[in-house]
């Protein structure tokens, strides 16, 4: 749906009379967020919580497993409503676990909305960026680079992140790991998606 909804503005901006076209650009808020110390610190700290959290399911894990060994070891000697107890206590412990694990790490949990907190400041403050800059330059449509959306060949032209970076006062890093070529194109992911310190499909021209 989004694909799509990207591709029916691209349409009408393509097939608008010269006259009448729309501006647009794009910027790539990948390398961008690469470039911010406020973001790379947001991604220190959700790493932080990630591995506390899945410290303590481990640990509860753990204690599940050494239940389950008491239990095998001294089975022989429980009575029936022993043995009931010991594997009803076990069971809730399975299920505190997962609760918790899903209560963390499940759809919008814990670790969602933390990163959402983290992340929110420096979102807001390249979104801010992106709508000065298209004021600026008079820019009817934005589009990200490092979106869903694949954007298979992007002319330089067009490319408005440097404007961006200097708007929020980062370095735009046009020497060794930017690349001098007259257009860029862009493969579809593999699914591991493009790493934020790898610069080598950005291009040093910049749009009026």
């Amino acid at each position: 749906m989004k694909r799509g909804l990207v591709f029916l503005i691209l349409l009408s901006v393509w097939l608008a009379d010269p006259a009448q076209a729309q501006k647009f650009g794009y910027v790539d808020t990948e390398f961008i967020f690469s470039k911010m110390p406020d973001y790379q610190k947001a991604l220190t700290e959700v790493d932080k919580f990630t591995e506390k959290w899945s410290k303590d399911i481990q640990d509860k894990y753990l204690e599940i497993d050494k239940l389950h060994k008491a239990y095998q070891a001294e089975e022989i000697l429980l009575t029936e409503d022993m043995k009931r107890e010991r594997q009803r206590i076990i069971s809730e412990k399975e299920q505190e676990a997962r609760a918790y694990n899903n209560k963390v790490f499940g759809y919008e949990g814990l670790l969602f909305q933390k990163k959402k907190e983290l992340m929110k400041g420096p979102m807001e403050l390249v979104n801010r960026a992106i709508e000065k800059v298209a004021a600026q330059k008079k820019l009817d449509f934005v589009f990200d680079k490092a979106s869903d959306f694949v954007m298979l060949y992007t002319n330089p032209r067009h490319d408005y992140t440097d404007y961006v970076m200097e708007e929020l006062g980062l370095e735009t890093d046009n020497k060794a790991n930017r690349t001098t070529a007259a257009g860029t194109v862009n493969q579809p992911s593999s699914g591991t998606g493009t790493s934020p310190g790898n610069a080598s499909n950005r291009i040093t021209t910049k749009p009026k």
